[in-house]
């Protein structure tokens, strides 16, 4: 009989590559990860995001050949993945500075703020989609 048994404790294992289908991940982690993931996003592609802004201010002919290639959809998407990498990075941010001076540190209010977090930059990422592929 294990020591695990014995003691009534419970017994935690490393969980294998074949177990992380089945893992469920916590809201609040889901939200941690995806911040590192928006934050490295946003770091890479930064020197791209000058460079073309730099070069769509040099004229007017300049700037009228870069909205032609905004025009496109898949510069739209790729915009639109800018932008939810953006806001998702900023309000989660904000939580993780909150957590920093110990707010919102326990279980309950860390899933919570975690959802707050998707409730806020979703809904402004798909405002800033319906305004760029015109709907409004």
């Amino acid at each position: 009989m294990s020591d695990a048994l014995k003691t009534g404790k419970p017994q935690f294992r490393n969980i294998n590559i074949t177990d992380l289908v089945r893992y469920r991940m916590p809201l609040a982690a889901i939200i941690s990860i995806l911040h590192r993931i928006s934050g490295a996003l946003l770091f890479v592609l930064l020197p791209l995001i000058l460079l073309l802004l730099d070069k769509s201010l040099l004229s007017e002919i300049s700037f009228e050949y870069f909205k032609g290639i905004v025009s496109h959809w898949f510069v739209k998407l790729v915009i639109l993945a800018l932008t939810w990498a953006y806001l998702h990075h900023f309000c989660a941010g904000i939580r993780h500075l909150l957590m920093d001076v110990h707010v919102g540190v326990d279980k309950h209010k860390g899933r919570k703020s975690a959802a707050i977090v998707l409730s806020v930059s979703l809904p402004l990422t798909a405002l800033i989609a319906l305004k760029l592929f015109g709907a409004f």
